[in-house]
């Protein structure tokens, strides 16, 4: 479904705002992932070089799977198309993987199906109301290569959310980081951002586990047996 010629090229990564968006991520990711344990995080779809947001992983086992093979990668598979159980990752990570396909809402539900219930999804986006959005429409519409690279579309957080919640996620925080525009940062830390004013967002969400209701058997009625009475007789037996 995904070209893999969609797929940023990592030397983007080296220019400083590629840099400073990595460096950004790597640091967000370590936090969001501090309370998320089990034993596989898997991360759908490669975002930089080598593994750098699965460097604070606290999951027993981590793996990277992309649709072709590079450097920390560790499987190669179709996005829309996980080979796994269902029911079966502890942790999923999407960095920025929904805006390089071009169907992301089933590789979003492919990632749902794999999840066991509780388990928790990490979503990186740019803001598409943001700097970010406003040059990626740009280079769109005067045909240069897209920005950041091999993005498709950008998608807003309150899309995200309803599709996550449609495929039975809670939200449990969103994370704004970035500035406003896409401008070179000097800082090693993300700054705190509300969401809408910030150049991207972390959305971490719980699988939900579905409820069992239990229906109680319902008794059969007691059937009623109407006995007839004894007719009453006035004669008298010698």
């Amino acid at each position: 479904m995904e070209s893999t010629a969609d797929i940023p090229p990592n030397d983007w990564f080296m220019s400083p705002l590629g840099a400073r968006v990595l460096r950004e991520e790597a640091v967000l990711a370590m936090q969001a992932l501090d309370n998320v344990f089990g034993f596989e995080l898997l991360q759908v779809g490669a975002w930089g070089p080598d593994r750098p947001l699965l460097a604070g992983a606290r999951t027993q086992h981590t793996t990277l799977l992309a649709p072709d093979l590079r450097p920390g990668v560790t499987l190669c598979a179709p996005l829309d198309s996980l080979p796994f159980r269902s029911d079966s990752i502890d942790a999923i990570l999407l960095p920025h993987t929904l805006e390089l396909v071009e169907d992301p809402y089933t590789v979003l539900r492919e990632a749902e199906r794999v999840l066991t219930g509780q388990g928790c999804l990490l979503i990186c986006g740019f803001n598409p109301f943001s700097g970010w959005g406003a040059r990626h429409v740009f280079s769109q519409y005067f045909g240069r290569p897209a920005f950041p690279p091999g993005t498709q579309r950008m998608l807003s957080e309150r899309r995200l959310r309803d599709w996550v919640a449609l495929l039975g996620f809670d939200v449990d925080a969103v994370r704004g980081y970035l500035g406003f525009l896409p401008l070179t940062g000097r800082g090693a830390d993300p700054q705190p951002r509300r969401a809408l004013t910030a150049g991207a967002y972390l959305l971490k969400a719980r699988k939900r586990v579905p409820t069992l209701t239990l229906v109680k058997p319902r008794r059969r009625a007691r059937q009623r047996v109407l006995v007839g009475a004894a007719e009453p007789t006035h004669k008298v037996r010698p």
